[in-house]
């Protein structure tokens, strides 16, 4: 008798050690895969967020881009050589002006050498008229030479009026040829740099909404990773079950083998174990369903990365299209834009710097000029000064100076006419020097100015486009690492290939171990419920008491008492029984 329940226990123990191994190579698949994934997951996380990282250095370098908005510079700069057929042909109106003004002045000119002509001739009759009056002979020589004095400030006059008129006339020639070149290519040029503005716009904003739309779809990829990661709890719930089952067939064999099992007899224990059975079986088909259902989720989810991540491919391609043929286009486009427009301010520069020089000069030359009218203005007041002497000798001479007087008389007249020639010339410079003002540029940024701005405008948006095309590139290279990571995502957590066969495979040798009815063990209830009380402790899960309080109900020791309830009963001990 003693024999057939040693016999009949080891049996039992050797069926409980194998179920026991089995599940532990369950436990240790489940933890294995499960760890595995979850690293796996966490990479996909860390990648994701490098992509999103990327997307944001996308974003700053779109918002940059609008912030120091090298298009609006770029449309400047368009609005100023549009403006130059205008500045131009004001600078021809000018230029019209101070010739006109130089051939007023011109007129004058000429009536001041007619006059000095006539004052020599008088001058060389009053020589000779006088040459028999000793006193006479070296006054009108020292009349002549003052007269010849005059004749050159009146000659370097006219050479000043020459000289400025031959460059008023190169600098009309010139400005003729600038203003044909303006009309011939300023609206063209102007027209392919405002489309070349555009284009910058439109491609940045075309990068702008691509760039939104990866981050959305990387956004909820990365929100699907996060309930992944949480729905692997599963693997964890499901480790801690198959525990909790072995550790079952540990405590159910040390109570066998210790003095309360050992007051049981055969039919007893073979009873208890029966119950055991069932209940662990309970536990495992429960714990089945579960990791089924819930790792069926967790495989439904990252099957659906892959479309996500198609999408994101897909939007990552357009956007390297944008950048790269597209961008190099309009990058190609532009410089050859620009590379005509600069040829136009090669041309506005000569046309600024010819007339800054003209501007100068005649400015230079209206000072010579009024420093030659106040020499003029000398010799004229010399010369009357002289005739008027001539004349008060000549009436003490009586006789023998009438003929000398007539002729300094006539000196004084005509030395007074060029009085009235010096006048007009004097009234006529501050209008050669403010048309000299209109021929030079209204400001210094008309030339210089413009082809910095046009390469200042170029260098900017060559700029941005390289900082997008490195934050694309990282882009495109997070976006190939996300994909990658997903597609080992996908075969990876598979669990339900390998992890829910073999937790199937367990729950059936627990159901076949059972068997199909229940055994009745009421009638020494009292005596195992120690045993009852340690395997009711190691539950973590409200449904895993539930199943094991169907299959064993409570006896009234394994009840608890109501003050250790009403310890539990608090908040967390509440929600934490509502979770597990």
């Amino acid at each position: 008798m003693a024999h057939a329940l040693v016999t009949s226990n080891a049996a039992a123990y050797t069926s409980g050690r194998e179920i026991s191994q089995t599940l532990e190579s369950a436990r240790c698949q489940v933890e294995e895969r499960f760890l595995e994934g979850g690293s796996v997951l966490l990479s996909v996380m860390d990648v994701l967020n490098r992509l999103l990282n990327s997307l944001e250095s996308v974003a700053k370098a779109l918002d940059d881009n609008e912030a120091s908005d090298t298009s609006a510079d770029l449309r400047a700069t368009v609005e100023s050589l549009t403006a130059l057929p205008v500045t131009e042909e004001n600078r021809q109106q000018a230029l019209i002006s101070l010739a006109q003004t130089g051939r007023e002045l011109r007129k004058h000119v000429a009536d001041m050498q007619e006059t000095m002509r006539y004052l020599r001739t008088f001058a060389v009759t009053v020589k000779i008229t006088g040459a028999g009056l000793a006193e006479f002979a070296g006054f009108a020589q020292e009349i002549l030479e003052r007269i010849y004095s005059g004749t050159d400030e009146v000659n370097r006059f006219a050479a000043h009026l020459d000289s400025l008129e031959k460059e008023v006339k190169l600098a009309a020639s010139f400005g003729v040829s600038v203003s044909k070149g303006y009309a011939d290519t300023v609206p063209a040029v102007a027209r392919a740099l405002r489309d070349d503005a555009a284009k910058i716009a439109e491609h940045r904003k075309n990068l702008g909404v691509i760039a939104r739309e990866v981050g959305a779809i990387a956004r909820g990829v990365q929100s699907k990773v996060s309930s992944t990661l949480s729905a692997l709890q599963i693997g964890d719930i499901t480790r801690q079950r198959i525990e909790h089952v072995q550790a079952t067939f540990s405590l159910l064999e040390d109570f066998l083998a210790g003095e309360d099992g050992a007051r049981l007899d055969a039919g007893a224990r073979q009873r208890l174990q029966n119950v055991v059975h069932h209940l662990t079986a309970a536990q495992m088909s429960d714990m089945c369903v579960n990791f089924q259902r819930d790792s069926e989720n967790v495989v439904k989810t990252i099957a659906s990365f892959d479309h996500d991540m198609r999408e994101i491919l897909k939007l990552r391609d357009q956007m390297g299209t944008e950048s790269g043929e597209t961008g190099g286009n309009f990058m190609r486009a532009l410089e050859s834009s620009v590379s005509a427009a600069h040829e136009i301010v090669k041309q506005v520069d000569a046309a600024s710097r010819q007339a800054d020089q003209l501007s100068h000069s005649t400015i230079g030359t209206a000072a010579k000029l009024s420093e030659a009218i106040t020499n003029i203005r000398v010799v004229r007041t010399d010369i009357h000064y002289m005739a008027l002497n001539t004349n008060l000798r000549c009436s003490r001479l009586g006789e023998e100076g009438k003929s000398i007087n007539v002729v300094t008389a006539e000196l004084r007249i005509f030395a007074g006419k060029l009085d009235e020639s010096a006048d007009a010339i004097v009234n006529g410079l501050p209008a050669l020097e403010a048309a000299a003002g209109r021929v030079a540029p209204a400001t210094d940024a008309a030339a210089g100015g413009l082809g910095e701005s046009l390469t200042s405008a170029v260098s900017n948006i060559r700029f941005a486009a390289n900082v997008m095309e490195n934050e694309l590139e990282v882009l495109a290279e997070n976006g190939r690492e996300v994909a990658t990571k997903i597609g080992q995502l996908i075969g990876k957590l598979d669990f339900q290939h390998e992890l829910g066969d073999v937790l199937a495979r367990c729950a059936n040798v627990l159901e076949d171990v059972a068997g199909t009815d229940v055994a009745d063990i009421s009638d020494f209830a009292e005596a195992i419920a120690p045993l009852d009380r340690k395997i009711f402790k190691l539950y973590t899960m409200v449904q895993e008491r539930n199943i094991h309080r169907d299959i064993i109900p409570a006896s009234e020791e394994s009840i608890p008492a109501p003050a250790e309830t009403t310890k539990a009963e608090n908040d967390e001990d509440l929600f934490a029984d509502a979770l597990f």
